[in-house]
């Protein structure tokens, strides 16, 4: 898709709104107004009714039920409610150790170090193959009794692997301890309707998925709902797990986001995005720069519009700048792409520190057309022919 002159390829930092997303919260944007708390009058009583309607739609796309869908700001939000929430709750008890994909987002691995210097938990990244993907004999080598939570990403938002769900959690199952999964890029990549079969906590971010931004939910198993303390403190809402007046607009962007995910859990969305991705990677290997792929390159395992690459030679972010205002990519995770250092997610997977800094992730989406991609090849060819050109590319 292009936003004026520029072609949008960074679709894993943020999908722009579905227009039936936008036309599903118009009304609760005007006359919908009502606080969905207010319980003592039938403004409330239908504002009410309409986020119950959104839980039920984001419950229905992961397979659980709308009380256990709990909507936060975000899947960052989401993360510190599960994990921190969690630990709170069981920080006097004999499992004291807390295991983090060594390839999770920065707000998760920031959680560990909070929890390892202010709740006494031991926390350990569990390895990862050169693809991203979790070492499962690893895996079962570091579980015990004592291992309380396992936090595995569903799907890597900067180099697309997907995770073996189901396999980690039968490990996590035989050690009775508990799965949280960071879900975010998933709906994009998977069909996520037993999806909560295999997790005990799910984060979600509604602009990862077509929705509105400000929204996210934390899926928290109902069994298990008792055994998280609340971050966020005040009314009581939210079955006591997150205080305060809900956003009724975006809760309701979020449920049409996951109705129109759940349309495509046949995957016909995901083929068609996977072959644009294919041809705009084919296209890649013909500019004048030798490339490395980062991510598996066994593409059953990777998002359908993730293409992560490195160019030989070449500073990825003098490369964005040159390539502004006609190409939107990025070098990573647009929550640390501010911080001047290297990818971890690539530093993990054997990828040099040189390698890391000449790396961007392009990241197509649903509304991206041929046209798009033949465009976006232009554009970088171009650009990289005119480096070559005047001498701004190093000798490899």
């Amino acid at each position: 898709m292009k936003i004026g002159r520029t072609i949008y390829f960074d679709h894993q930092a943020t999908t722009p709104l579905d227009p039936q997303v936008f036309e599903a919260m118009r009304p609760y944007l005007a006359d919908g107004f009502g606080n969905p708390h207010a319980s003592e009058h039938i403004i409330g009583w239908q504002t009410a009714q309409a986020v119950e309607r959104a839980a039920s739609d984001v419950a229905s796309m992961i397979g659980s039920d709308p009380d256990e869908i709990i909507f936060t700001s975000g899947a960052t939000e989401a993360n510190n409610l599960a994990l921190t929430g969690l630990s709170k709750r069981a920080v006097s008890g004999c499992r004291k150790r807390i295991l983090l994909g060594a390839t999770e987002h920065k707000c998760i691995l920031e959680i560990g170090r909070m929890l390892t210097d202010e709740a006494g938990y031991t926390v350990s990244h569990i390895p990862v193959d050169s693809s991203g993907r979790i070492d499962l004999a690893a895996l079962e080598d570091i579980l015990s009794e004592d291992v309380l939570l396992l936090s595995v990403m569903a799907v890597n938002n900067e180099i697309g692997t997907v995770q073996d769900i189901p396999a980690i959690a039968r490990l996590a199952a035989r050690h009775g301890c508990l799965l949280h999964c960071d879900a975010a890029q998933a709906p994009g990549a998977l069909d996520l309707s037993f999806f909560a079969q295999h997790a005990d906590m799910i984060s979600l971010s509604a602009h990862k998925m077509y929705g509105p931004m400000g929204i996210g939910a934390l899926f928290i198993r109902r069994d298990l709902q008792r055994d998280v303390a609340p971050i966020i403190h005040g009314g009581g809402q939210q079955n006591g797990l997150r205080s305060g007046t809900l956003p009724t607009a975006l809760c309701i962007g979020f449920g049409a986001a996951a109705r129109l995910a759940e349309d495509d859990q046949g995957g016909v969305g995901r083929t068609s995005l996977a072959r644009r991705r294919d041809a705009f990677l084919t296209k890649l290997y013909t500019l004048p720069v030798p490339l490395i792929l980062n991510g598996p390159e066994d593409f059953s395992r990777r998002h359908p519009g993730n293409v992560n690459v490195g160019f030989k030679g070449i500073v990825a972010q003098d490369l964005l700048s040159r390539l502004q205002p006609r190409l939107a990519a990025s070098t990573g995770s647009a929550c640390t792409s501010g911080i001047t250092e290297p990818s971890h997610v690539l530093r993990v997977i054997g990828r040099s520190e040189k390698e890391a800094a000449s790396s961007i992730r392009f990241s197509l989406g649903r509304h991206t057309n041929d046209d798009d991609v033949e465009e976006a090849f232009s554009v970088l060819n171009e650009t990289l022919n005119d480096m070559k050109e005047n001498g701004f590319l190093e000798a490899v």
